[in-house]
């Protein structure tokens, strides 16, 4: 079925009622991407200066949470269409029938509109504003426009899952600092080398569904030159906390032999650029981005917590 058949068949389904259950709303607020901000999140409320109090703290967190859960479900319900081409997504609520697209808007919406409001008259309106501005940078900037124009999507969209942190930071602190950013730039330099991997390996997807991915637009080799380039810049940029003070040595050790594993990898897919290898080096590059991320931030994590231990007991 070809992406203006799909387009065409939805008009009709759109206001039908769906037969959705709890499993598939919560499907709608993509999870697995949801659990990376909560806990992105976390760290940025951890390592702030200050603290909070825990039930102001957990609040922040849930709010950012349902928020990401927003974006994703307004996500789904604009992306219906192409969701519905691609294998790796035809199986969502939207496509397989469960949810309708107004009813996953509806959904939407309803989180985003609380999760902002709960977040500002219960922690600060800052955060507040930082958060309403990822979900609108997520759905409107990338979702609606950039998705669907620009090879560039990626990089421009990937602000949007770079700022939990620093909403996290300001929930705590009720200000935007360097230490914030610089974890807001770990994630954004991060998102182009880790979402075109997977683009190598999928682009017949984002062909059929008629989305402008840099391999299928610009091709395969100057997609593999561009993952080296990002790649190159985000392994310095990994180590930035530890130059800056605010992570500890453990961090410094672990941000450089990731980043230096990172580029090998990197360098492995722009080598590799035929066959089964190819394919193989790049699913290995995907995979490892990943554990790289989740490294950075636990190792961040960890120093804090063992520093406020220590720092307890004496």
């Amino acid at each position: 079925m070809s992406l203006a058949e799909v387009r065409e068949e939805m008009v009709d389904e759109a206001w039908a009622g769906g037969q959705g259950g709890v499993g598939d709303y919560l499907a709608l607020l993509k999870p697995r991407v949801m659990s990376l901000v909560i806990f992105t999140a976390l760290v940025g409320i951890a390592i702030a200066p200050g603290g909070i109090h825990p039930v102001l703290g957990f609040t922040a967190l849930l709010c950012i949470a349902i928020g990401a859960g927003a974006s994703g479900a307004l996500n789904m319900w604009y992306d219906a269409d192409i969701d519905r081409v691609m294998s790796r997504t035809r199986n969502r609520p939207i496509p397989a029938g469960k949810v309708t697209r107004s009813e996953a808007l509806a959904f939407g919406m309803t989180l985003a509109v609380l999760s902002v409001l709960v977040l500002g008259l219960l922690v600060n309106w800052l955060s507040a504003g930082l958060l309403a501005f990822t979900i609108f940078f997520y759905v409107v900037i990338y979702t609606m426009w950039l998705k669907r124009s620009t090879p560039q999507n990626i990089v421009i969209g990937g602000a949007a899952g770079a700022f939990p942190p620093m909403v996290g930071w300001a929930a705590v602190t009720g200000s935007v600092s360097l230490e914030s950013i610089v974890l807001f730039l770990i994630i954004f330099m991060w998102t182009p080398p880790h979402f075109w991997a997977l683009a190598l390996f999928k682009s017949s997807d984002y062909e059929a569904a008629g989305v402008p991915m840099m391999p299928v637009v610009a091709g395969d080799a100057s997609t593999r030159n561009q993952i080296l380039l990002y790649s190159l810049i985000l392994a310095p940029v990994g180590v930035l906390p530890y130059a800056l003070g605010f992570g500890g040595l453990v961090y410094g050790v672990t941000s450089g032999v990731l980043g230096a594993a990172f580029l090998l990898l990197a360098y492995r897919v722009w080598r590799n650029r035929e066959g089964d290898e190819a394919r193989r080096s790049a699913i290995r590059l995907f995979s490892f981005s990943i554990l790289y991320l989740f490294l950075l931030f636990a190792v961040l994590l960890g120093e804090h917590l063992a520093v406020s231990l220590l720092t307890g007991v004496a």
